[in-house]
This record gives structure tokens, C-alpha cells and sequence, in this order.
């Protein structure tokens, strides 16, 4: 049975794209598109996920780019323009979760301590959960299994009553194998649905 519904955060309540900065800062698509395959990636910046600080992250980059040293500092000084706001439909379904209260409520995202609490400021939902589980603070990320141990054990919970949403799918791969119900994010819609068609709870 489902006590305890966990979300992740970033492309489930709130959208993020680096794009949103950097295309205004190349006039070219395609020297943006290989600077963040390439210089600022997804891997670099998920080390900041897993505890690394910002500073540290920008000189060891700095250190290998330095002719994109402008760039890089760019990265986290427009950081919060990354954020392109809620993701409405699945606001509200987290909402009335919230109504019903049939379900303890809690959130696990990858997410760098030092950039969290702005999130924390200005998306007020979050402040609903029960309880925050944030990858930078504990330096720990997914998928790595120890993060959904410390889950359990940091809110007393137990994993097989444990639903956790998340649109990564080698998130979602670890949880299930970890022994959590999981729902594979891909639209608010589409979340509302598997949680009724699968386990039976009506938002």
C-alpha cells in the first residue's frame, strides 16, 4: 500500500533548461549547442549535485576552457534564468495531494546545496512537503542507491511504501530496483493518469 509519495523536483514541478540563458548569449545555436555538450555539461554541472561547490566547479573548468572562461561564469551567475517556472499540471496535482492528505508527501531531487534555497524562496509548493531530501546537502545524487537509503532512513519510511515520480529514467530504474513503486514522469496528464489507472489514488 502507498504511504508515501515521492517527487522529484526539476522536469516534474519545475521546468530548467540551460538553454534559456545561452541562447542569448550565442548568436549561433550550434556553437551553443557544442558548448554545453562540451564545455558546460550535464555531467560537470551534476557534480555540483553531488556536493561539488560552485567555485571549486568553475576553476576546474576554467582550468580546461580557459579561453571560455566569460561563458562559464556565466553559468552560474544567470543560473536562476535557467528556471522557466512551475510546471502548473503537476502543481496541482501535488496541491491535491495536499487537500486529500491521504499520503505523506516528501521530495528528492538532485540539486546543488548552494543554489537550492532559491528555489526553496521562490517556488512556494515545495514548502507543502513533509520533508526535502537535497542531493548537494547530503553528497550523495542519483541513481547511486545510497541516496534512497538515506531517504528511508533520514524520514522512517519503508520501501515498499514508497511511490516516487521522476522523469529521469535511470533515476526512476535505480528506485524501482531499490524496491520503490515508481512512475516515470512524462506529463502532468499522463502522471495523473497512472496514478489512477495503477495505484488507484484520484487527484
Amino acid at each position: 500500500m502507498i504511504k508515501n509519495i515521492i517527487f522529484d523536483f526539476g522536469g516534474v514541478l519545475i521546468g530548467w533548461s540551460p538553454k534559456n540563458v545561452f541562447r542569448h548569449v550565442f548568436e549561433d545555436q550550434s556553437k551553443m549547442n557544442w558548448f554545453l555538450e562540451n564545455v558546460c555539461t550535464m555531467e560537470w554541472n551534476e557534480a555540483q549535485d553531488g556536493g561539488r561547490t560552485i567555485k571549486e566547479a568553475e576553476e576546474v573548468l576554467i582550468d580546461q576552457h580557459p579561453t571560455w572562461e566569460k561563458e562559464i561564469k556565466t553559468y552560474y551567475s544567470r543560473w536562476h534564468e535557467m528556471l522557466t517556472g512551475p510546471i502548473y499540471g503537476t502543481v496541482l496535482i501535488l496541491q491535491e495531494l495536499e487537500r486529500k492528505a491521504a499520503h505523506r508527501l516528501f521530495g528528492l531531487t538532485n540539486w546543488s546545496a548552494e543554489l537550492f534555497p532559491y528555489a526553496k524562496k521562490h517556488y512556494h509548493f515545495l514548502n507543502g512537503f513533509e520533508g526535502i531530501l537535497v542531493s548537494g546537502e547530503e553528497h550523495l545524487k542519483k541513481p547511486d542507491p545510497a541516496i534512497y537509503q538515506r531517504m528511508l532512513d533520514k524520514f522512517d519510511l519503508q520501501s515498499e511504501d514508497c511511490l516516487f515520480i521522476d522523469d529521469n529514467l535511470r533515476n526512476i530504474q535505480a528506485a524501482e530496483k531499490f524496491g520503490w513503486q515508481v512512475i516515470h514522469f512524462s506529463s502532468p496528464s499522463q502522471l495523473r493518469d497512472e496514478l489512477s489507472t495503477r495505484f488507484n489514488i484520484e487527484v
